[in-house]
């Protein structure tokens, strides 16, 4: 990784991209070399490349920053084309996000001490772009007149077990953007809790994107998170970013920024979704977006089915036509060197598969 290059003026909107996971719950067609966001599951664009595409108009690739790791790197920059090389900054350790958060305001504070930051998981199917840029617009409004962290929230539509909560207070008026303050982050529920939640009206999924002022970030690092302010100030003042991120990003907290940061905070704003959302956590969710039949088999390619329903199709030959004769609630993934079948009520279990597998499949 170099230092970047670009130039901007005082007060600039930047995107940072986390794109370091490694998803398990897409194999055999996500590896240890391409995972969940390097997948294309729902056009010729990966999710990497669609999360980018839906900045377009908005914060430009030259302020646009990939936050990767060392394995990744180059398959980033080859998906990204767009995107200069030296704004794929390169995570030597895998450290979480709270160490993400302090790298992105230390390279961003590098170029434009005002800047504000956009932060986005790499891996969210989000199809409205219209939508997403008028949310993300009113939380950048939000983060420079409340000297706030700003945090989207989506609304639910059922009772997930598998998201983190917000807890929501009243709606008020900040920059003519629509915000709402954070009482309480909420872990995963149980299916019961989260069905209180969906009663109770105010509580929203967290959806791990953030929007703040370097200032905010810095300060909200000081207040909280120690260690992590004095990697960020350190990196603001290397001479040499690299050898910096070499010699201490292994060093610092491996921890979350929900638990790092958000749940010590007070003053936390969140901006309701105007838009769709879905982290894809598993073939189950992704067949929620392919074409149907009348007995609700869903598939990326053509499929032949006499007495099935309820099953989810996919292949890398988009040529292919699959059949099912009698079966249920299936996931079937070919990628030519792989198939798996399973029961969608066992899904979860792919990632106790991949651990048993030959290293040639992993």
């Amino acid at each position: 990784m170099s230092e970047n290059k670009f130039e901007t003026g005082s007060g600039s909107v930047f995107a940072v991209v986390l794109a370091g996971g490694h998803g398990e719950r897409f194999w055999p067609l996500s590896r240890r070399s391409k995972p969940k966001h390097h997948l294309a599951l729902f056009s010729n664009r990966t999710l990497l490349s669609a999360t980018v595409d839906r900045l377009a108009g908005f914060i430009p690739p030259e302020r646009t920053l990939i936050l990767t790791s060392v394995d990744q790197a180059s398959a980033v920059r080859a998906l990204l084309p767009e995107i200069p090389a030296e704004n794929v900054i390169v995570e030597p350790q895998r450290r979480d996000t709270a160490a993400a958060m302090a790298l992105a305001a230390g390279i961003a504070a590098r170029h434009d001490p005002g800047a504000t930051v956009v932060v986005l998981p790499a891996d969210h199917h989000i199809p409205d772009t219209t939508g997403f840029q008028r949310t993300i617009r009113s939380a950048v409004h939000a983060a420079q007149n409340g000297n706030a962290i700003v945090t989207v929230a989506i609304t639910p539509d059922w009772p997930c077990p598998g998201f983190g909560y917000l807890e929501l207070g009243e709606v008020s008026d900040l920059g003519g953007a629509r915000v709402r303050e954070i009482r309480k982050f909420h872990e995963k529920p149980t299916q019961e809790k989260a069905a209180e939640y969906l009663e109770r009206g105010n509580f929203h999924w967290n959806a791990g994107m953030f929007v703040w002022t370097v200032d905010a970030l810095r300060e909200s690092l000081r207040a909280h998170a120690p260690e992590l302010s004095c990697f960020c100030s350190g990196l603001i003042e290397a001479g040499d970013v690299e050898a910096f991120l070499e010699e201490g990003f292994g060093r610092v907290p491996k921890l979350s920024f929900d638990y790092a940061v958000m749940e010590k905070l007070v003053g936390a704003l969140a901006v309701e979704a105007e838009f769709g959302w879905d982290d894809l956590g598993g073939w189950v969710a992704a067949g929620k977006y392919y074409p149907k039949d009348e007995r609700d088999n869903a598939g990326n390619i053509r499929l032949q089915t006499i007495d099935s329903s309820g099953n989810i199709v996919f292949s890398s030959d988009k040529n292919q036509i699959v059949a099912l004769v009698g079966v249920e609630n299936l996931v079937v993934v070919n990628t030519g060197d792989a198939l798996l079948v399973c029961a969608k009520d066992q899904a979860e279990r792919i990632k106790e598969l991949v651990g048993a597998l030959p290293k040639e499949l992993l």
